[in-house]
């Protein structure tokens, strides 16, 4: 048989075994598993509505992540909110005239950036700002848009 102290050494492995999983499993449904962007420059978008976007979201084009979220703000003057991105160095060649968009992933609900690239044969530089921005989709607001609808489609009309 087994000793005891032999017995509390194996529960004690498998215990550390199962936070050990545990918590790698927290880090990535948090999304902390990659590493920070290097060689990085930054480019912010300015958005009526960030919805549940964090930092540290991802930032994507064709569904390949090249930056993540850096920072979310708040400008008091246009009343946005602003979003600066760190992209990778390796993808400098994204066009100025390109679009941002707030989307959402997976089951969870996971928010990110979508950038869909323009046409102009000059680039987005460190600083630069997203002309074109769409903010995120929030399904209270559809709700109610669609509960107003009915409500107004049903009163009498004289």
């Amino acid at each position: 048989m087994i000793n005891r102290k032999s017995l509390e050494l194996w529960v004690g492995l498998f215990m550390a075994a199962g936070i050990l999983a545990l918590a790698m499993l927290a880090f990535k449904v948090g999304n902390l598993t990659s590493a920070d962007v290097l060689d990085s420059y930054q480019v912010k978008g300015r958005f009526d509505n960030v919805g549940g976007l964090k930092v540290k979201a991802a930032v994507t084009m064709a569904g390949v992540r090249v930056g993540r979220v850096s920072a979310i703000g708040f400008d008091s003057v246009r009343y946005q909110a602003v979003v600066t991105m760190d992209i990778a160095g390796n993808y400098k060649n994204i066009p100025k005239d390109s679009s941002a968009s707030i989307l959402t992933a997976g089951l969870l609900g996971d928010q990110y950036i979508g950038i869909e690239p323009g046409g102009e044969e000059t680039y987005l530089n460190n600083g630069d700002v997203f002309l074109r921005t769409q903010s995120a989709l929030v399904l209270e607001k559809l709700v109610g848009q669609v509960i107003f609808n009915k409500a107004s489609d049903s009163t009498p009309s004289k």
